[in-house]
């Protein structure tokens, strides 16, 4: 059976994919610099005889063709670039680049993408159809590298009918994997405000239009649009991490600047809130003799499940790995640029679970501590190649 054949191969080909995670993890790169990723991946495809297209710069698109009779297609997705943070791991395969690290996983889904490449070009003679493997760059920075490879092309040529993509999740535990079907994570919109007032002297307020006092107002005001304006049943968030007012504890600045994050589920909500947030930042600071710069950067779309196709991928998962080892997952807030796939393709985006509390290995993505528990190489690479051949109909 394949699932026998796809078992075995990939516990035969674990040590290499282990060896080439601690490659990518020693040498990590930042969004839309991802040139020397870019040329290992290339080199390894070429190892495999598999052909490949680049795409948005450093992108890869490669295809893997059965031998039996079949026009399905279906995609594979991986990202590869890594997040401004400096490790504080102390491991043998630490970041050699200063200042970066893959703190988020993608040296994981690059190795795993490879590993399952090489399953697959063992079984040709076992599946019909075609595999499109995306080796796909800047998913960390807007406007997403998933955007621009479809903007080129990266979902033609063939066409495929499913795109399917893993991400590690270090609250579950090795060797389980996590579904969800319908909405799951959340549009992404990065705000940047500043507040202009006149300053002064802080013992003159009556001389000064005091941005700080205005800001104070505006970030409470906000929240209403969250708390009043949403639909509770749509989950919302509006956050506000950095507050910049250069003055001192007697000087009153001229301005405020501010950065936030607004997240949602719903598209048309989504520029409702835009409006809303816009005009009652701006409304607040002229009312108190100011002024207020509201800018939106639009960010990633909300990312959808589609129904039947992560009923099929959830199933084949429990066929492969046991029910006991296939959980549900909540909707998640953050944002992932494989969004963009789903909007306009067939989606199933599942998460993989790297977590070791015995070693240790329980830190978030997006830390300084991050790791993953490397066992679960062989599940990543065996499942999403089962995944893909069962999706083609074989």
């Amino acid at each position: 059976m394949i699932k026998e054949k796809i078992q075995a191969l990939a516990r035969q080909i674990y040590t290499g994919v282990v060896s080439t995670r601690r490659h990518l993890h020693m040498h990590p790169e930042l969004s839309f610099h991802e040139a020397a990723t870019s040329a290992y991946v290339a080199a390894r495809l070429d190892e495999l005889d598999i052909p490949y297209t680049r795409m948005a710069d450093n992108g890869l698109v490669g295809l893997i063709k059965g031998h039996k009779p079949s026009d399905q297609v279906v995609a594979l997705r991986a990202d590869m670039d890594a997040l401004p943070i400096t490790e504080a791991n102390e491991v043998g395969y630490k970041s050699q680049n200063p200042g970066v690290m893959h703190a988020c996983g993608h040296d994981a889904h690059t190795s795993s993408l490879l590993g399952t490449a090489k399953i697959l070009t063992e079984l040709k003679d076992d599946f019909g159809g075609t595999i499109k493997l995306i080796f796909q760059p800047a998913e960390e920075k807007l406007p997403g590298g998933a955007s621009l490879m479809i903007a080129e092309g990266v979902l033609d040529n063939p066409k495929p009918q499913a795109v399917i993509g893993q991400h590690v999740m270090p609250l579950i535990d090795a060797g389980k994997v996590g579904f969800r079907a319908g909405k799951y994570m959340a549009s992404t919109d990065e705000l940047y405000v500043t507040v202009h007032g006149k300053g002064g002297h802080g013992a003159q307020p009556q001389q000064n239009v005091d941005p700080v006092i205005i800001t104070a107002h505006i970030l409470t005001a906000l929240q209403q649009v969250v708390s009043r304006f949403a639909d509770p049943k749509s989950p919302s968030v509006l956050s506000f991490g950095k507050v910049i007012a250069n003055g001192a504890t007697n000087v009153i600045p001229n301005e405020v600047y501010l950065e936030g994050t607004f997240r949602t589920m719903d598209e048309k909500w989504r520029e409702e809130a835009h409006r809303r947030m816009k005009k009652m930042a701006e409304g607040i600071a002229e009312s108190m003799g100011g002024r207020c710069e509201f800018n939106i950067m639009k960010g990633y779309p909300f990312l959808v499940n589609e129904e039947k196709l992560t009923a099929a991928t959830r199933s084949h998962a429990e066929d492969y790995l046991g029910k006991e080892n296939v959980l549900d997952l909540d909707i998640w807030m953050a944002a992932e640029d494989f969004a963009y796939y789903s909007q306009v393709a067939d989606s199933c985006f599942y998460r993989l679970g790297t977590r070791n509390e015995s070693r240790g290995i329980t830190s978030s993505v997006h830390t300084p501590t991050f790791d993953i528990e490397e066992n679960a190489l062989e599940v990543s690479t065996g499942l999403m190649a089962y995944l893909a051949v069962k999706q083609l109909g074989n």
